[in-house]
């Protein structure tokens, strides 16, 4: 893993929107198909996947967010190289499936409170009318042009995921759009 570095030392308070980095924060990516990745995925995280489109499952420490049928993304507030080392043993060096860390690939972002959803319309065509309500539920979508992955945290809480080359642009649309709400 690369030395973190932040895309960001501030915290964005305005119009009702908060948003900070949330770091450091390890991502997995997981792939696989079969009853033997599911069942030590299982295992070695000891959670069970998503497997409905666009939703999440947490356990005390880790949180799983589907992204396609045989993806998935796990994420936690720790940087304990441990859990990749394990689930890595028991998926990727038996075949039966892959695990990458994504962890410097993929910069969090919280956003919450009561205007989080109008300053995310202004530039995302996604419509969050159900999404806002259901806690747990997770998207794929854009935002200024900017590839994103969403997760509802419930109460008008979020976290945003989005690949760190893009970080600061999207970093600095946020600031702006939050000043325009």
């Amino acid at each position: 893993m690369l030395s973190y570095n932040q895309v960001t030392n501030s915290e964005i308070n305005n119009n009702g929107v908060s948003i900070k980095e949330i770091a450091p924060i390890m991502k997995l990516n997981l792939r696989g198909k079969t009853r033997e990745f599911f069942t030590n995925v299982g295992k070695s995280l000891n959670m069970i996947l998503p497997t409905e489109a666009n939703t999440s499952s947490s356990s005390d420490k880790l949180t799983a967010i589907w992204l396609s049928p045989d993806e998935w993304m796990v994420y936690t507030n720790s940087m304990n190289k441990e859990i990749f080392d394990r689930v890595f043993k028991e998926i990727s060096s038996l075949n039966y499936g892959a695990v990458t860390n994504v962890s410097d690939q993929w910069v969090c972002i919280n956003i919450s409170g009561d205007n989080l959803y109008e300053l995310l319309s202004m530039s995302c065509p996604f419509d969050f009318s159900k999404f806002r309500d259901t806690k747990g539920s997770t998207t794929q979508t854009i935002i200024n042009h900017i590839d994103v992955i969403i997760h509802n945290l419930g109460d008008n809480n979020i976290n945003l995921f989005v690949r760190r080359s893009f970080s600061n642009h999207l970093w600095d649309w946020l600031n702006d759009g939050a000043n325009l709400l």
